[in-house]
């Protein structure tokens, strides 16, 4: 039997069946690191804002809503529990000051910082088995997979949004 080409859709199926398996690894070792980050641990959802507001400058809250495909009402819930603990800060928009905006908070900051650590920690044990080519590979191949995965999470600079007219 001969080997499917490079070309051939063969090796991006079985690509996608090893992120499957790793993105469910992960889930694990992520729920573990979040819940010994510090207290308060925050939500699966919770920190999937947290990491948005990072990612996106001047995000308000109808973005946010678009990039996590939520309700306005579950939005502002996740912001308003966010901000109870600290973690996040809402401010009126410079141009129009109905608009919410939404920035990280230093504890918030903080909080990310230390849930990273942990997790980078669980991650370096788990590549330290790996031959030193595999990480390698590995690494260059997710740098250019987490470019393509993060690239629709990011709201376009302001300069190249198109002014809207009434």
């Amino acid at each position: 039997m001969s080997q499917p080409s490079i070309g051939s859709p063969q090796p991006a199926v079985s690509a996608v069946a090893h992120m499957s398996e790793l993105i469910e690894l992960l889930e694990v070792v992520w729920e573990r690191g979040r819940d010994t980050a510090s207290a308060p641990p925050v939500s699966t959802a919770q920190a999937r804002v947290l990491y948005l507001v990072e990612g996106n400058d001047h995000l308000n809250l109808r973005d946010l809503g678009r990039l996590l495909e939520a309700a306005p009402p579950s939005v502002t819930r996740l912001c308003d529990r966010l901000q109870a603990v600290g973690f996040l800060e809402r401010h009126p928009g410079a141009d129009d000051r109905r608009e919410v905006l939404l920035g990280l908070t230093p504890a918030g900051r903080a909080y990310l910082e230390r849930l990273r650590a942990r997790r980078q920690e669980v991650l370096a044990e788990a590549m330290a088995a790996m031959p030193h080519a595999s990480r390698a590979a590995l690494a260059a191949g997710l740098a250019e997979f987490c470019a393509a995965v993060a690239k629709p999470l990011r709201l376009p600079p302001p300069e190249s949004l198109t002014p809207r007219t009434a």
